[in-house]
């Protein structure tokens, strides 16, 4: 068994995918893992798709990929924004079958880890929480309530674990470093960096001051979208 590599968003950015598998030494002993929103807003959703099957790449469920999925299943009745119709149309029913197969959490039992896209309510079990936390939350509120935007409480440094949770959606140029949470969105879409935590054979997330050590980043090529 080789190394476990988790990277952040990837939003249709396959050149920053590509490099980064470079720059880890990626090998075909390694497991690859996605924290969702693989393909809007970037320029080659495909390009992702293509690479997530080249390595057997597993993840979880954004929320993106959980519009997609939902656009589909109701038969191209849902609400789409325009970025993401533009995917919709370049996919086949192979690619909205690998979107539609994404849990919404992934647990890591050898590292102690589990992936989610967006946060967790802290103190709720996993199969409780509900899946607007798990798709949206960036912040907690007063009541400990999941909010995704206009919140102050980064819901990482109410959470105490175990498991160290994993995690993306909140798009920021720095890492997240938390005691039980890392959040490594770091916003490759808005020209930020495409960040990867890469953990040897069982070995667990390292505590917040040498974690660093096990974070991988390449630069975005361009800014492809802003909000």
């Amino acid at each position: 068994m080789g190394r476990t590599i988790i990277v952040g968003d990837l939003h249709g950015c396959s050149d920053e995918l590509r490099r980064l598998l470079d720059k880890t030494r990626f090998t075909s002993g390694d497991a690859f893992y996605a924290l969702g929103d693989l393909l809007s807003r970037g320029p080659d959703p495909q390009g992702v798709l293509a690479v997530m099957r080249e390595v057997g790449a597993r993840g979880v469920r954004g929320n993106h990929d959980d519009g997609l999925a939902k656009w589909r299943a109701s038969g191209g009745t849902v609400a789409l924004g325009k970025s993401a119709r533009k995917v919709a149309a370049l996919l086949t029913d192979a690619d909205f079958e690998l979107l539609e197969s994404l849990p919404l959490w992934l647990d890591l039992d050898d590292h102690g880890v589990r992936l989610v896209h967006a946060g967790v309510i802290p103190g709720v079990p996993i199969e409780a929480q509900p899946s607007d936390a798990l798709l949206l939350m960036r912040y907690l509120g007063p009541n400990d309530e999941p909010i995704e935007k206009g919140g102050t409480v980064l819901w990482g440094t109410r959470y105490e674990g175990p498991p160290h949770v994993v995690f993306g959606h909140n798009a920021r140029f720095e890492p997240q470093l938390h005691p039980w949470a890392t959040g490594i969105d770091t916003a490759v879409v808005y020209g930020g960096l495409l960040t990867a935590l890469v953990l040897d054979q069982g070995e667990p997330v390292p505590p917040i001051s040498e974690r660093r050590r096990a974070l991988v980043s390449v630069a975005a090529k361009e800014r492809y979208y802003t909000p």
